[in-house]
């Protein structure tokens, strides 16, 4: 092979394609035998899927889908009317944030007059600095400490797009980036559930509070997903995460990607600082001049690269990249819709997006105060949904004909090391203190549920290698963000071996499934190849 991509993921998976279509002879080999990690939907219950980790798509980047034309390959994704729902533990009427902003600015005039206006500006300044984001994301960092031509014209483009949004807007984009998500929602609304639904997506998957220095930034990454703004996304594959994948994999295949699983890579060979390929832990070794990693940067480097050759320095530097988890998963089959505290019986279009239990800024914190201290948040912050509502193929009925419908649970503020006990001791524990913090606005939730699988930061370290249990492959922080991620230096999707990529989540522009990593890599690659053969 000309190539040898290490890790099925959605990112793994979109290199290869894009490999093969550069006319490399490239090969995917991934260690379990299901393809796409955490991106995974499985039977919990005869008859009964679930989406194991994530349970959202939205921010899947749409160039890349119509380059692999994943809809001829079996994707059809759903995007319901309504992005999040804030249900109100006083039984109150809860905040919607809809697709359409206008919609959610009326509801809001209703309930707080002043609100909607700051609600609208506030959303309209979220879409201009996530198109600046989105544009920054498709460009490959510069070297920092060589910078070159290529960078300096990125770098000037970049300058020409921004101008074009206006000197004020650029202004406000960099005064706001780097302050906590707080302080910018503070600063742009007055009610508080509000600021909590929306502050909440600067701190989603980290292990940051709403007050930490840089959160704002991921508030306006999560943004970049066109015509997401102060709402954010809300989009599900039918059939689930695993039904993504499985586009994406065909899409591969059919540029001639071969695929295997079952295999486990045990070494990236590496002779005089010069790729060779890989060898298996069942011996067998793979040859190829390109190898190319989608797991994160230290399972890369510690755990695959020989530590003589990586040498001491460069192993301090890569142990140091931050990964800790605070994030679970817990996934319910229920014997029937349920009922959300401030809804109304039949008023299920409410229930569709994500189901946000965050109150108050206070409250996030608070949780984040917990996962520091290494305790599991005594009132977690948790982001639900009901994929049953919007793909009923993944449920069924029970004997008498009732529907079962699914409930996927993120849990955040969980720490990977617990300050007392372990894990295989204190799963049951999370979850029954997810089904508490439920109970407040479903209430009878515990009595209606059949079957329940809680994933762990632990878990999600064993069973899907992501170091820490982190989702992101690594912290997304102002220190771990462009060209200082994963680390300064390795910025530019190239590891310090020729030959050698990585292009999963670790790398810029960081986590969540849009497969931007894996085609930024894919573009990287194909350049040196070219210049290698001319």
């Amino acid at each position: 092979f000309d190539a040898i991509v290490v890790g099925g993921g959605h990112n793994g998976l979109v290199c290869a394609a894009l490999l093969a279509e550069g006319g490399l002879r490239t090969l995917v080999v991934e260690s379990r035998e299901v393809l796409g990690g955490p991106a995974e939907t499985r039977e919990l219950v005869p008859g009964v899927r679930v989406p194991v980790g994530v349970h959202s798509v939205g921010r899947l980047h749409p160039g890349i889908a119509r380059r692999l034309d994943l809809r001829a390959h079996g994707l059809a994704l759903v995007a319901p009317a309504v992005r999040v729902f804030a249900p109100d533990p006083e039984g109150g009427p809860g905040i919607t944030l809809w697709s359409d902003p206008a919609r959610t600015a009326s509801e809001l005039r209703a309930r707080w007059p002043d609100e909607a206006p700051r609600f609208e500006a506030f959303d309209a300044q979220l879409h201009d600095f996530g198109r600046i984001i989105a544009e920054l994301g498709d460009l490959s960092p510069p070297d920092m400490r060589r910078p070159g031509a290529f960078d300096a014209m990125a770098g000037l483009r970049l300058a020409a797009r921004a101008r074009g949004y206006g000197r004020r807007t650029f202004q406000e984009l960099l005064r706001i980036a780097f302050a906590p998500v707080a302080d910018v929602v503070t600063d742009a609304l007055r009610v508080e559930p509000l600021r909590a639904a929306i502050a909440w997506r600067g701190v989603r998957y980290a292990a940051m509070g709403v007050r930490s220095a840089g959160t704002a930034l991921n508030l306006l990454r999560d943004s970049a997903t066109a015509g997401a703004g102060a709402a954010g996304e809300m989009t599900v594959p039918r059939g689930g995460p695993g039904a993504l994948i499985d586009a994406i994999a065909a899409a591969a295949r059919a540029r001639g990607v071969v695929i295997r699983t079952g295999a486990p890579v045990s070494r990236i060979d590496i002779g005089d600082g010069v790729v060779a390929g890989v060898t298996l832990t069942t011996g067998e070794a793979i040859g190829a001049g390109v190898v190319v990693s989608a797991l994160d940067p230290k399972r890369t480097l510690l755990d695959l690269v020989d530590a003589a050759t990586l040498g001491p320095t460069l192993a301090w530097r890569v142990g140091n990249i931050r990964t800790p988890g605070v994030v679970a998963k817990v996934n319910l089959v229920v014997d029937g819709l349920p009922r959300l505290r401030g809804v109304a019986a039949g008023d299920d279009a409410r229930l569709r997006g994500r189901i946000v239990l965050a109150p108050s800024l206070d409250a996030i914190e608070r949780a984040h105060d917990d996962a520091k201290s290494g305790r599991i948040a005594s009132v977690p912050i948790l982001e639900a949904t009901i994929p049953t509502l919007l793909d009923p193929s993944l449920g069924d009925r029970d004997a008498t004909g009732d529907a079962r419908h699914v409930l996927s649970v993120m849990v955040q503020y969980v720490p990977h090391a617990l300050a007392e006990g372990s894990w295989d001791g204190r799963r049951d524990e999370l979850t029954a203190t997810v089904l508490r913090t439920l109970e407040v606005v479903m209430p009878g939730i515990a009595e209606r549920v059949l079957a329940a699988q809680t994933l762990t930061p632990l878990d999600l370290e064993r069973d899907y290698g992501l170091t820490g249990g982190h989702p992101m492959h690594a912290e997304m922080a102002l220190d771990q963000f462009f060209a200082w991620r994963p680390m300064l230096g390795l910025g530019r999707y190239r590891l310090p071996f020729e030959g050698l990529y990585l292009a999963g989540s670790g790398a810029h522009p960081g986590g969540g499934i849009t497969g931007v990593p894996g085609a930024n890599a894919a573009r990287e690659i194909l350049s040196d190849w070219r210049r290698r053969r001319h």
